[in-house]
């Protein structure tokens, strides 16, 4: 319908302002922004269609804008998923529901903006889905404040670094048989400060890691950093075979920002392809 397009329109012309704000906040622009490819990329691979989906750290909204078009692109209904998400910020967590709200997307952002690890806004519910872009080796994310927390099912995270606090949030956050995608630095691979190691190693015995994409490098509008997806299950019964795929040579130039590259739509159906 004419309304739809225009509602389309507009919140094209929103998503397109978030990306020229967040590149001239510079490092602060990613706290709110997530490259579209990026979230193409989860979305792809994890496929949600049905049932609720999640996002911890959600910034403006992106995971959601992009798991509708992948819903209506495949022939589903929008209304056959329930939306959920938290943000910190509270200038940021309201960006988050205008972009919703344009695109007429109905969503659960809590009862207002609140830190995920010590006030979440959804304590008594589990996701099908749960997709994030958490802030890269975050050091103020206030670990010495949950100590004995239930969510460390693998190890306490170090305070130092909360890289492995969003892995295990978001596993405890997991329905059974429920799948992930977070977006982290490349050092989350090899980390060993503070037990990281530990953790790692604990998590790979249980089973929950399905698969490692290794990304381009110059992805992101605000920093440099190399990044990986981290794609997890809360699934017991399969077998422990975590799959590795390299994807650093899959990268095209953007073509409207030159310092920046992009995955293409034919590399990321790649990507989907060899998980499925």
């Amino acid at each position: 319908t004419d309304e739809q397009k225009a509602s389309d329109l507009l919140g094209e012309v929103y998503e397109y302002f978030l990306g020229q704000f967040a590149t001239a906040e510079g490092k602060k622009g990613g706290q709110f922004y997530t490259p579209g490819h990026i979230v193409k990329t989860l979305v792809s691979v994890l496929s949600p269609h049905k049932g609720r989906i999640y996002d911890p750290c959600c910034g403006s909204g992106g995971m959601f804008v992009q798991s509708e078009d992948f819903i209506k692109s495949h022939g589903g209904k929008v209304d056959d998923v329930s939306i959920y998400g938290q943000e910190s910020n509270p200038t940021t967590w309201r960006l988050a529901a205008m972009n919703l709200a344009i695109r007429g997307l109905s969503a659960d952002l809590g009862n207002s903006h609140g830190d995920t690890f010590g006030n979440d806004q959804f304590p008594d519910l589990k996701f099908d889905y749960i997709l994030a872009n958490p802030p890269f080796n975050d050091s103020d994310w206030g670990g010495e404040k949950f100590e004995n927390d239930i969510r460390w099912k693998y190890g306490k995270p170090p305070n130092g670094n909360a890289n492995y606090a969003w892995l295990q949030h978001i596993l405890w956050k997991l329905k059974p048989n429920g799948h992930a995608g977070i977006v982290l630095a490349n050092g989350s691979l090899t980390s060993e400060t503070g037990g990281e190691e530990k953790i790692r190693k604990a998590m790979i015995e249980d089973g929950v890691i399905e698969m490692i994409v290794l990304l381009p490098a110059k992805l992101f509008l605000n920093t440099q950093i190399s990044v990986c997806i981290w794609f997890l299950k809360n699934d017991k019964s399969s077998n422990n075979e975590i799959l590795f795929i390299d994807a650093r040579n899959l990268a095209s130039q953007n073509p409207r920002n030159r310092t920046q590259r992009i995955i293409s739509d034919e590399a990321i159906e790649k990507i989907s392809d060899e998980y499925k």
